[in-house]
């Protein structure tokens, strides 16, 4: 194989893996180039090991390089690799191969932007419409009325949407150009290189932070595509390093960061589901509150942390202990808001009994059913000013 065709192949290859999700660019592309030149082409395990050692940087991205690998470097047919990607297939007695969204997502792309190249390489009168995009229909559909293929756009546009979170000032202090507090052993320090002249001052500034977030996350039968979409939203977040911790809870609490930690969502999502028993069952949201404040509210909830508290509050079991664990909860928070799907209606009224127990005890109440209404709960975080106490009263 000659460079040209080579180099042609290896920048589609390291497109493909960024296009899956890892965090490709062309000096990588670049160096898989360089280091080429010292392998024998012929040795397809050569090659392998040695794109591998430039281009995964973590154990998880192993498995998505191999297949990408596998796929790629054998047939040009990207729509029948697409297809043997995506359809089962029945082999004698062995297992079908462990689908991967991710790089059939990739795949689906790549195939898609070749259509489009080779139409628009044919003369033809192009036609405009006046119409809305997909994704901006996406934006405003309900969680729970999304067909397979929406839910599959839907997550990519999670995956890329951030949240402006906040910062807070510390007591720490760092080094600055300019800031509040004069630096005077830097600043003497500065006058002796300089041969004694006190010509600069060096400053320090508090160090920006942002406060952490808790997530209680109800995964009861009526939340089911809510909390789908929010698990989501909450892995974009720890993938960015965001300081967040995640619990659901239906009938019991569950600490899922730890799953949520791995890079792929599928994978994540899938991984929780075989361990949270109580998946789409009942709830009982005083007794997991309750749990919450005993085990973990003094560990999870320093540094004025915000909690994003993401039920109904149709919750008929125990009024007294959830509106004792609201209240205690309450005071271990710095902020407390609820994300109710329920204000998708707009003429929802506070009547249900947990709706009335928990509504007191909250800063702020917002809408959790389409991706805007995600949006919304980011400029709600951006705010730094703590609203006033939502009422009973004020529904009335």
């Amino acid at each position: 194989m000659t460079m040209e065709p080579l180099a042609r192949n290896v920048v589609h290859f390291v497109r493909l893996l960024r296009g899956a999700g890892l965090g490709m660019s062309p000096a990588h592309a670049v160096d898989a180039l360089d280091a080429l030149r010292f392998v024998d082409l012929n040795r397809r395990d050569d090659v392998r090991a040695t794109l591998a050692c430039l281009l995964v940087h973590a154990s998880d991205e192993r498995e998505i390089f191999d297949a990408a690998f596998d796929l790629f470097w054998r047939d040009p047919d990207w729509e029948g690799k697409l297809r043997a990607l995506l359809l089962p297939k029945v082999t004698n007695g062995m297992p079908p191969p462990k689908r991967n969204n991710r790089l059939a997502d990739a795949l689906a792309a790549r195939a898609a932007a070749s259509k489009a190249q080779a139409s628009e390489s044919k003369p033809e009168e192009a036609h405009a419409r006046i119409t809305f995009s997909s994704q901006e229909r996406l934006s405003h559909r309900d969680f729970d009325t999304l067909s397979a293929d929406e839910w599959r756009t839907l997550r990519h546009q999670i995956r890329a949407h951030r949240m402006p979170l906040a910062t807070e000032p510390t007591r720490r202090l760092k080094a600055a150009s300019r800031g509040t507090h004069a630096d005077l052993k830097a600043s003497a320090r500065h006058a002796v290189r300089s041969g004694g002249d006190w010509t600069v001052w060096k400053y320090r500034a508090a160090v920006e932070r942002r406060p952490p977030l808790v997530l209680l996350l109800d995964i009861s039968g009526s939340m089911s595509a809510y909390s789908r979409a929010v698990l989501y939203f909450c892995h974009a977040l720890l993938q960015s390093r965001e300081r967040l911790q995640v619990f659901l809870f239906g009938t019991r609490l569950t600490n899922a960061t730890r799953a949520l930690r791995e890079r792929d969502p599928d994978v994540a999502i899938a991984t929780l589901g075989t361990q949270v028993a109580d998946w789409s069952g009942g709830t009982r949201i005083g007794a997991a509150l309750a749990e919450f404040n005993r085990r973990w509210a003094r560990r999870v909830l320093a540094g004025r942390a915000t909690v994003l508290l993401v039920t109904d509050g149709l919750d008929h079991d125990a009024i007294d202990v959830l509106d004792a664990e609201m209240r205690r909860l309450k005071r271990f928070a710095h902020r407390l808001v609820w994300l109710n799907p329920l204000l998708r209606f707009a003429d929802f009224t506070p009547r249900a009994r947990g709706v009335r127990a928990i509504l007191p005890h909250v800063d702020a109440m917002l809408a959790a059913h389409n991706l805007d209404s995600l949006g919304a709960v980011g400029r709600e975080l951006a705010a730094l000013s703590r609203p006033k106490s939502l009422g009973a009263a004020s529904w009335n």
